[in-house]
Order: structure tokens, then C-alpha cells, then sequence
């Protein structure tokens, strides 16, 4: 792979770009705004002003949107990806989305001679940051294997789970255990606080015991620097929590810390906080 078509760089795709660059590989991006990925190009990104231009003649594509929507937008859309890139090219989701829909890009990709592999990442900004993000593969295991020294550029834990979808289900796994984890720090420092404990004190004393996480020791200082810039966004959580529950009920499964941290969220969104990171479920 040399050259790779990079669509959507905010809060985890630009530093995923950054570290695409650092391993040598020609990085060609594609944003709404110009001035918002000007680092980028200074770092030696080259810029194109549609998708279809920014996905021509590219070894691989990867795409970093918000919402399924999105997905669908930039591969289904008129002169978009499967318009645009050539047969064989290498197609790669790191959104977090449903998994039908991943299912139904390996499929109709596969028809358009694509190799179509969904590979969402957990690690938050500070992991895309520092190439140490978990890539969660599915589909083809040769198509996953050939694209390693790529995704090895980004992160650190790299897993192939199985066919297409496979990748979506597991990042939605990863996000349970985000539902119950971050909840427990939140409703942990409510509860110091209200027996008088100093936070951060409290906070230094439990980041290393049985209920430290990576939750905690991540957004903890966050929460006690009153600090709720997002890492990432509140909307994307709910957008995944959603994905979750329709996935669990689907298998009739019922996952009720899920759904609680779903409603506490949901509430906080509809407050005006839906912008804010994560750490502000803090607010609940």
C-alpha cells in the first residue's frame, strides 16, 4: 500500500492521518473545510476538494465518519467511493456503525471487485494520538492480513474477529463495557464527594485498586478539572449505545446498565450537552 485516500479528520482521524504520514505513506484527504485540516497539509497531506478526486487512484481508503449516515454518504453517494475508486482497491470503515450496514458494504463492494473490511478503533484521542489505538477487524482474514503495516501505523492491539460485521460487533462490545465503566467512575466521584472526601486524593488511592479502568484514570482528572471539551462526543456514545441495543435485541438479550447510561446520556443530550465529551455524564 502507498498511497491512501483518508476521508473524515476531526478528533480521530486527523492524528490517525499524522501517524500514516510518519510511516512513510502518501496520504490524500478529503474534508468539507480546507482550513480545518491546514495542519494536515502541512504536514504533508495533499488535499481534495470531493471525494471522488480524493479516492482516485488510491491503493487503499479509509473512512472516519460520525454517523451511519455518513457512511452511506460517502460510499453510496454520486461520485463518491464506490464511484470513484478503482476495482481492487482496498476499502476500509473505521467508523463506528451498524453492523447490516457493514455487512451490506463487503457485499456490494465485493460485487464492484472491492476489498471491504470494517475496522472500527477504541483508544479515544489520546490513543489515535499516540498509535496505540485497538483496531477491530471483519472481514476477509487475506484482505485483513495484506493492510497490517498499514494499521500498525495507527495502533496498537490489532485483532481480526471473523467476516464482514465482525469488527462493528466487537467495537460494540467495547462500548458496553464503556456504558458500565464510566458510569461507575461518575457515580464513584459523586459519592466521594458527597462524604466529604478531597477528589483528587480519592481519585490517586482507587486509579490503581480492583475498580481502576481505563475510563478512570482517562477522564477522572477530566471530570475533577471540570474539563468536558470532548475526546469524544457525547452524540457519537448515544449513536453507539443505540447500535448496541438494537444488536442485543435482536439476540434477545437484555443489557439494562446499558440501557440506564443510554437514558442518563440521552437526558443530558437533549439539555444541550450532546457536543460536550463523555466525561460530562459527570453533569447526571
Amino acid at each position: 500500500m502507498k498511497t491512501i485516500g483518508f476521508i473524515g479528520v476531526g478528533i480521530m482521524g486527523k492524528p490517525m492521518v499524522r501517524n500514516l504520514l510518519k510511516a512513510g505513506f502518501s496520504v490524500r484527504i478529503y474534508a468539507r473545510t480546507k482550513e480545518k485540516a491546514a495542519a494536515l497539509l502541512t504536514a504533508g497531506a495533499a488535499f481534495f476538494p470531493t471525494i471522488g478526486e480524493c479516492v482516485n487512484d488510491c491503493d487503499l481508503v479509509m473512512t472516519m465518519v460520525g454517523f451511519p449516515a455518513d457512511v452511506e454518504e460517502v460510499y453510496y453517494g454520486a461520485g463518491n467511493i464506490f464511484d470513484a475508486a478503482a476495482p481492487g482497491t482496498y476499502l476500509v470503515d473505521c467508523t463506528t456503525t451498524s453492523p447490516t450496514l457493514a455487512e451490506r458494504l463487503y457485499r456490494d463492494g465485493k460485487a464492484k471487485g472491492f476489498h471491504v473490511l470494517d475496522v472500527p478503533v477504541t483508544g479515544g484521542e489520546s490513543g489515535a494520538i499516540a498509535g496505540t489505538l485497538s483496531l477491530l477487524a471483519g472481514g476477509e482474514k487475506g484482505d485483513f492480513e495484506t493492510l497490517l503495516p498499514v494499521f500498525r501505523a495507527v495502533g496498537k492491539t490489532i485483532t481480526y474477529l471473523g467476516k464482514a460485521g465482525s469488527g462493528q460487533h466487537g467495537k460494540l462490545a467495547n462500548q458496553i463495557l464503556i456504558a458500565g465503566a464510566l458510569s461507575g467512575v461518575c457515580e464513584a466521584l459523586t459519592y466521594g464527594n458527597a462524604q466529604g472526601l478531597d477528589p483528587a486524593v480519592l481519585l490517586g488511592a482507587i486509579s490503581g485498586g480492583a475498580g481502576g479502568s481505563a475510563q478512570l484514570s482517562s477522564l477522572g482528572p477530566k471530570i475533577l478539572a471540570h474539563d468536558y471539551a470532548p475526546g469524544f462526543y457525547m452524540k457519537h456514545i448515544i449513536k453507539d449505545f443505540k447500535l448496541a441495543q438494537e444488536e442485543s435485541e435482536k439476540k434477545g438479550i437484555s443489557l439494562d446498565i446499558l440501557q440506564k447510561a443510554l437514558e442518563n446520556f440521552e437526558e443530558l443530550a437533549a439539555a444541550g450537552y450532546e457536543n460536550e465529551g463523555t466525561q460530562a455524564l459527570i453533569r447526571h
